[in-house]
């Protein structure tokens, strides 16, 4: 690849990551709000059409996106090599994983099957925000 389609690639995933994150943030928010109501509500159904757009439309394909571009850069770049890049693909899988999670907690939101209280989905909404931050600390930094 040349390196001007390297650099579109890279401009590409980082668009991705963004709309990914906004995702991963913003779902917990709703499920935070979503506990407030009451199940079978006029509001409680605009939450779950809300919590199945964003990870439908958003989400998913900025996540598809966000791994087959990193690892196409990873392969060009023969990142596979270095001990850094397996921190930070632990941490991308950590993350993937959280998305995973979101979706089951979508899912029981949408049959009226949560049982979560408030607080944990305060506490789960900074799971993507402290893996973010080692990741870009080991994408900037490099340091092993």
């Amino acid at each position: 690849m040349s390196g001007e389609g390297y650099l579109w690639l890279k401009a590409l995933h980082v668009i991705a990551v963004i709309s990914w994150m906004a995702g991963l943030l913003y779902l917990p928010r709703l499920f935070v709000y979503h506990c407030q109501v009451e199940c079978g509500s006029e509001t409680s159904e605009l939450f779950k059409i809300m919590e199945r757009r964003l990870l439908k439309a958003i989400m998913v394909p900025a996540a598809a996106i966000a791994w087959a571009a990193s690892l196409t850069m990873a392969v060009i770049g023969g990142l596979f090599q270095d001990g850094w890049f397996h921190v930070k693909l632990t941490m991308v899988i950590a993350m993937t994983a959280s998305h995973y999670m979101m979706t089951k907690w979508k899912n029981d939101f949408a049959a009226d099957r949560n049982v979560r209280p408030q607080k944990f989905y305060r506490i789960a909404n900074e799971v993507p925000t402290l893996l973010m931050i080692g990741i870009v600390v080991l994408v900037v930094l490099k340091p092993f």
